[in-house]
């Protein structure tokens, strides 16, 4: 039998008992089933022993007026009851407890009969008191059989299939031995009137009715602790994401104060030697055109992530020839990757795709532009291929290579990989600005590296979608 809880321990327990709600709306309805069956298991816990204690009530209550062996078998039956509730529960501790709601719902499914031979052995009880027994002792043993009956209500109104196997179990059994006594008695009339058995019928529907009433309360309670902790969840997210961003900010700004102050300073010295010396104007002049060009560059690298991040970006999706774009490019860094020493292959498979020329451009420039600055010898390879999922675009280098674990870190702001060789100039700024590019344009970017020998990036050229890859952008905004 089931003890008396309440709310089935809804009420009394602590948000530490119950298992952490999943992040998504839409398990909702599996982890609030698991966590009323929980419930129910912990306010059941050790109550069979209470309805245990009342057996011997009921022993006492018919001693002496019925049979002594039909007294022990009875006895028997409800120990066995008993026994296998408490086999039962230590099944749930071992073997289900820590389960999903899956988990809980198989146990209740595969053991529901432990509760169903608990009501069996108290209906029974019938056989041994009614009209066997003096009236005030049959009024005592009813009593008892209907606080068996109602003790575990506000537990099994948990899992109304439960509810409605114990009671019906109870009830029927009830019923049945019963009407087995008036046969027996060959119906003669009973000590007090026939009505008298309404009052179980009226019992058995009232149980039903609260039962429904106490499980939509425990549903309500439990789809709120739900919500509540999805909205602590969103609220502790966005907190997170607004302290992140915040430093994120600040880490950007102290980095392009830093990075622009150099060039910013190579210029007030040059003019300074300038203005002393204006004979060396052959001499300083590119040096300052140099410095120009890198306050520039960094000027136009924090435009450009400006305006994608403040959705200010107009995109204008076309079918785009792959391989004349790879020309074009190849046109453009071949000059810089030969000036630096260093060999650049071009294989291009053809092939067209529907994307933002100008802004796929500036992807995939970035990226031979980066391999280009990190590469000290041998030479960059610049790829097109065919696969299953569509057109890819792939730049290979055997530069100095990344560290696996600082992979994800290139695509941040002013990211720049570990003191080497040809590392120093650039802002970190080129490959945040393909980052945002691929995800607004739905091409992922994949990076592969060995530290040493060199590291390729992949851009997946799906075919984008005007409207889909706008609302990205605008989405960037905040």
């Amino acid at each position: 039998m089931k003890g008396n809880s309440s709310f089935a321990g809804l009420g009394n327990s602590s948000f530490a008992s119950l298992t952490p709600a999943p992040a998504s709306a839409d398990e909702a309805e599996p982890w609030v089933r698991g966590e009323l069956i929980r419930s129910l298991m912990r306010a059941s816990r050790g109550s069979h022993f209470l309805a245990a204690a009342l057996l011997p009530a009921m022993i006492g209550l018919s001693w002496g007026y019925v049979p002594l062996w039909q007294l022990m078998v009875w006895l028997a039956i409800g120990v066995a009851a008993t026994c296998c509730r408490v086999w039962g529960e230590q099944v749930y501790t071992r073997r289900y407890a820590d389960r999903d709601s899956d988990g809980q719902q198989r146990f209740v499914e595969k053991y529901h009969f432990l509760w169903s031979i608990s009501a069996f052995a108290w209906g029974l009880s019938i056989l041994i008191f009614f009209e066997r027994t003096p009236l005030i002792n049959q009024f005592m043993s009813w009593l008892i059989v209907a606080g068996v009956a109602t003790f575990p209500l506000n537990g099994l109104a948990l899992h109304p299939p439960l509810l409605k196997r114990y009671v019906n179990t109870l009830f029927i059994t009830m019923l049945a031995a019963v009407l087995f006594r008036i046969v027996e008695m060959n119906f003669e009339k009973p000590h007090f009137n026939y009505g008298f058995l309404l009052l179980p019928m009226l019992h058995w529907w009232l149980l039903l009715r609260a039962g429904r009433r106490i499980h939509e309360t425990a549903r309500n309670s439990f789809e709120l602790l739900f919500h509540n902790h999805i909205l602590i969840a969103s609220l502790t997210q966005q907190r997170q994401a607004a302290v992140s961003a915040v430093a994120m900010k600040n880490r950007f700004l102290a980095s392009a104060a830093h990075d622009m102050r150099q060039p910013v300073l190579a210029l007030s010295l040059y003019a300074d030697w300038l203005r002393n010396e204006p004979e060396l104007v052959q001499e300083i002049a590119p040096k300052i055109v140099r410095a120009t060009h890198a306050v520039n560059a960094l000027f136009d690298s924090l435009f450009d992530l400006a305006r994608i991040d403040s959705g200010q970006v107009r995109l204008h999706i076309e079918r785009v020839d792959v391989g004349q774009l790879l020309h074009d490019l190849e046109l453009q860094y071949r000059p810089v990757a030969e000036a630096k020493g260093l060999k650049f292959q071009v294989h291009i498979a053809k092939g067209t795709v529907l994307t933002d020329p100008i802004r796929v451009r500036r992807m995939i420039g970035n990226l031979i532009a980066n391999a280009i600055k990190y590469t000290v010898e041998g030479g960059v390879l610049l790829a097109s291929r065919q696969t299953r999922d569509g057109l890819r675009v792939e730049v290979w280098d055997t530069g100095i290579g990344i560290a696996r674990e600082h992979l994800r870190d290139v695509f941040l702001e002013f990211y720049k990989v570990a003191d080497h060789a040809g590392t120093s100039d650039g802002f970190g700024l080129g490959l945040a600005i393909v980052a945002r590019l691929s995800h607004a344009l739905g091409h992922p970017v994949s990076v592969r590296s060995r530290l040493g020998r060199g590291s390729v990036f992949r851009v997946a050229l799906h075919d984008a979608d005007e409207s889909q890859a706008q609302s990205r952008v605008s989405s960037a905004v905040g």
